[in-house]
């Protein structure tokens, strides 16, 4: 998996609708994204246009969302130089942004932090993951082979660490310190579960 970009292999080939009703407008960047994102966003009354792996910022923002979503995906982050440099355009607007899983990683590169292969991905629905903004613990849903430098984020004077994985103590979750952007590791959108990070999903 390490070196190779898969996203073009299962995103989306053109823009398309997922829902167009709501008061907000979410512009949804598939890396090859699990429809269960879609459907929490709707649930809280958003509409959600879905757009490709390889979409410009300028592409996006003609359609005038209040905030765009970084979907997970298969392959290497560090690859995807491209939908990074989206991410970079997505925070200089001021647009609020959060990522799940290679949203995640993308959000992390698209702030000068370097990703790696880990040697023993996530796999499972029963991960522990601590919280250290309100000190709780979350079990969480996990698919992915590749994590977030720690020394990387430690080192940010912009970025700071708001999960880590109790097990391992790989990098959980992120936030910007002066941007309304954050990102988490596993799958707030879980289905069928487990459920305890859904409050991520009212908060984005």
């Amino acid at each position: 998996m390490e070196g190779l970009e898969l996203s073009s292999e299962v995103s989306s080939n053109a823009a398309w609708d997922f829902n167009t009703e709501g008061k907000m407008k979410v512009a949804l960047l598939d890396g090859g994204f699990k429809h269960n994102i879609a459907r929490c966003l709707v649930e809280r009354g958003c509409q959600v246009r879905i757009f490709p792996y390889n979409s410009t910022f300028a592409e996006m923002n003609q359609w005038q969302p209040d905030g765009y979503m970084l979907s997970n995906g298969p392959g290497d982050p560090a690859t995807m130089h491209d939908a990074v440099k989206t991410v970079k355009d997505i925070l200089n607007s001021g647009t609020p942004l959060f990522g799940i899983c290679l949203g995640h990683q993308l959000l992390a590169e698209a702030c000068g932090m370097r990703t790696y292969k880990m040697h023993h991905g996530h796999r499972g629905i029963n991960h522990p993951v601590k919280n250290v903004i309100y000190g709780t613990s979350e079990i969480t849903s996990q698919n992915h082979g590749f994590a977030v430098m720690q020394e990387d984020i430690e080192n940010s004077k912009d970025v700071e660490i708001t999960h880590f994985n109790l097990n391992d103590k790989t990098i959980e979750g992120i936030r910007l310190k002066d941007k309304a952007a954050f990102s988490v590791q596993y799958h707030p959108e879980a289905a069928p579960g487990p459920h305890d990070s859904a409050y991520l999903l009212m908060n984005s």
